[in-house]
C-alpha cells in the first residue's frame, strides 16, 4: 500500500512508485502480464487499419521502447465501412475507385498513426485483401474456384500499388502464400492478431488464416499467439473514454480463453489516444466506441486447441456465438428475423475409431426460414491446405445438403441424426483429409444468407 509518507519522497521516487503500483493495478485479476523482452521479434496483424492502435499500441510502444524487431501486417485496406466514409465525406462513397480512394485515406492514416507510436514505413505492410469479404475468401475460395469479387470495390484482385503484392488473386492459397513469406522471413517470436470469437468476420478470418500459415511456417513450435479482441455485442465496458477502468474479457469468453494483461503507462495512454485520433475516417464516425479501447491495460487471450483421441470422452465446445448467451438476440434483427431466432446453445465433440461425431444443441427446432451450417476443414501439414476437405453440412427443416466448398457430396458420405433441438453429425475422418487437426465453427441463418447465431472457431488436434 503506497502510504500517505510517500510525500516525503524525491519527485523520481514518487513517479517510480506510481508507475509500480500502476502497473501492478493493471495486473487485474488472476491474469498473467504480456512482457516484451530484448530476444523477442513482435510481429502485428491487423485485420483493418486502426486495430492496430486498439489493440496493441502498448505493446507496439513496448517493443520499440525496448529496441525490439517489430512489424505490422494490415490484412485489409479497410476500403468498404460505408458509414464511416458517409460520415467523413459527407456523401455516400459507392463507386469503385471512390471506394479505392478511401482505402487510400486509411493507408495514409496507418502510417500516421503508427509513425506516432515509434515506427516507421519500413516496418508495415499492407496485403490489400477484400474488407468485409475474407471470411467468404476462407469458406469457398480455394483450388480451381475463381478468385472471389471485392464487395465494393468490384475487384478481383489486390488493387493498390502501394500493397505487399499488388496483383495477388483473392483466393485462400493467395492469402497464405502472402503470410507464409512474411512469416518465414520475419520469423517472429510472439505474434499478435484478431480474435477467433471476434464478431468482425475479417478478424475470424485474420485468426485462421494466420493458424494455418504458422502450422505451415518452419518455426510454429517457437512462436507464441496473443489474440486480441475488438467486436462483441456490449463490449469493451464502459463505453467511452475511461482510461483509469481496466480491461476485462467479455463474462461469457473469461473462463473459456487464457487471458492477459499489458499494462499500459501514461505516456502509453497519451500516444494511443493520439494515435486513434489519426484514423480520422473512424475516429470522426465511432469516437465514443474507440475511444473505449483507451484502458489501463491492454487484453490478449486465445483458445486452447482441443485433443482428441479415439478413446477420449465426449468434450464440450464453448457456443460463444455472435450475441452474450444461447437465448439472447442481436438488437439489429429486423421483427421477422427476430421472431425466427435460432441459437446455437451448446456443441460437443468426441473420436469414435475413426470417426468425429459432434452434437449441437439448437435452442428451439429449425423452422422453414432458418437454415443451419457446421464448418469442418481439415488439417495435414504434409498436404497444401487448398487442396484439403473442407465440409460445410447444411440443414434445414425439411433438406440436408454436404458440401466440400461449393462441390455436393454423396448424402451417404456422414452420418446425421436429427432431433426436434439437436444435430448430431458423424463423419469419417478420412472424408476429412486423415487430418492432423480440424477447424470447426457452427451458424444458423434466416432465409439462408442473412448471419442469425454463430459459435467461435475451435482448433481440434487429432492424436
Amino acid at each position: 500500500m503506497i502510504r500517505k509518507s510517500i510525500c516525503v519522497c524525491t519527485v523520481g521516487a514518487v513517479l517510480f512508485c506510481s508507475a509500480l503500483f500502476a502497473q501492478h493495478e493493471a495486473g487485474i485479476g488472476n491474469y498473467s502480464q504480456v512482457t516484451i523482452s530484448a530476444e523477442d521479434r513482435v510481429l502485428i496483424f491487423a485485420p483493418h487499419p486502426d486495430d492496430e492502435v486498439l489493440g496493441c499500441a502498448g505493446i507496439i510502444q513496448e517493443a520499440v521502447r525496448k529496441h525490439v524487431p517489430v512489424k505490422v501486417v494490415f490484412f485489409t485496406h479497410g476500403d468498404s465501412n460505408e458509414w464511416s466514409f458517409f460520415v467523413y465525406r459527407k456523401w455516400p462513397v459507392l463507386m469503385p475507385k471512390a471506394v479505392q480512394k478511401m482505402g487510400l485515406v486509411r493507408y495514409d492514416e496507418a502510417l500516421a498513426a503508427t509513425k506516432l507510436l515509434g515506427l516507421s514505413c519500413d516496418q508495415l505492410a499492407f496485403l490489400g485483401y477484400p474488407d468485409f469479404k475474407t471470411l467468404n475468401i476462407w469458406w469457398t475460395h480455394w483450388g480451381d474456384r475463381p478468385p472471389l469479387e471485392g464487395a465494393l470495390t468490384h475487384s478481383r484482385t489486390v488493387p493498390y500499388v502501394n500493397a505487399y503484392r499488388p496483383g495477388a488473386a483473392y483466393k485462400g492459397e493467395e492469402i497464405l502464400k502472402d503470410l507464409e513469406t512474411i512469416i518465414n522471413n520475419f520469423r517472429p517470436t510472439k505474434i499478435f492478431l484478431s480474435h477467433p470469437a471476434d464478431y468482425n468476420t475479417d478478424h475470424r478470418a485474420l485468426y485462421l488464416f494466420v493458424r494455418v500459415a504458422l502450422w505451415n511456417s518452419t518455426i510454429s513450435q517457437h512462436v507464441q499467439l496473443y489474440p486480441y479482441l475488438i467486436h462483441y455485442p456490449q463490449w469493451p465496458k464502459p463505453r467511452g473514454y475511461h482510461p483509469k477502468s481496466h480491461w476485462y474479457p467479455p463474462d461469457d469468453l473469461e473462463g473459456e480463453a487464457s487471458w492477459r494483461v499489458f499494462p499500459l503507462t501514461a505516456e502509453m495512454h497519451k500516444n494511443k489516444y493520439y494515435a486513434i485520433k489519426k484514423h480520422r475516417s473512424q475516429y470522426i464516425a465511432t469516437k465514443k466506441y474507440l475511444l473505449s479501447f483507451i484502458k489501463r491495460n491492454e487484453l490478449f487471450g486465445d483458445f486452447n486447441e482441443v485433443v482428441l483421441k479415439s478413446d477420449t470422452e465426449t468434450v464440450p465446445l464453448s457456443a460463444h456465438a455472435s450475441v452474450p448467451g444461447p437465448v439472447a438476440m442481436p438488437e439489429e434483427l429486423i421483427d421477422k428475423e427476430r421472431a425466427s431466432f435460432i441459437g446455437i446453445e451448446k456443441r460437443t465433440v468426441r473420436l469414435e475409431k475413426d470417426h468425429l461425431i459432434m452434437t449441437i444443441s439448437l435452442t428451439r427446432p429449425l423452422g422453414k426460414e432458418v437454415d443451419f451450417s457446421l464448418y469442418l476443414f481439415g488439417y495435414r501439414n504434409d498436404v497444401p491446405f487448398g487442396k484439403m476437405p473442407k465440409l460445410q453440412i447444411k440443414c434445414g427443416e425439411f433438406f440436408t445438403k454436404i458440401l466440400d466448398q461449393d462441390k455436393r457430396l454423396d448424402h451417404s458420405t456422414v452420418l446425421i441424426e436429427r432431433k426436434a433441438r439437436q444435430i448430431t453429425v458423424t463423419v469419417p475422418l478420412s472424408l476429412l483429409g486423415s487430418p492432423e487437426r480440424i477447424l470447426t465453427s457452427a451458424h444458423t441463418y434466416f432465409l439462408g444468407t442473412v448471419p442469425l447465431d454463430w459459435v467461435a472457431w475451435r482448433v481440434l488436434k487429432i492424436e
